[in-house]
């Protein structure tokens, strides 16, 4: 695949997720068991383990039907 469309694509899919974010928040991604959040003063952390590894299988997912 030319590396131009694939920009475009990824492009396109970080655009559609920005506009959709409000309605993808409302699944919990961020706040499913196995994201840390850390809460200190003066400082917010959240690294979301469980969110990227649900996000990667879809992914892969979609590509392996779409491959086909």
């Amino acid at each position: 695949m030319d590396p131009r469309k694939t920009l475009i694509v990824i492009g396109a899919a970080l655009v559609a997720a920005g506009v959709f974010w409000p309605w993808l928040s409302r699944l919990g991604l961020g706040r499913l068991p196995g994201d840390i959040n850390l809460d200190r003063p003066g400082m917010h952390l959240t690294i979301p383990l469980a969110t990227c590894l649900v996000i990667s299988f879809l992914l892969s997912l979609l590509f392996w039907i779409f491959r086909k």
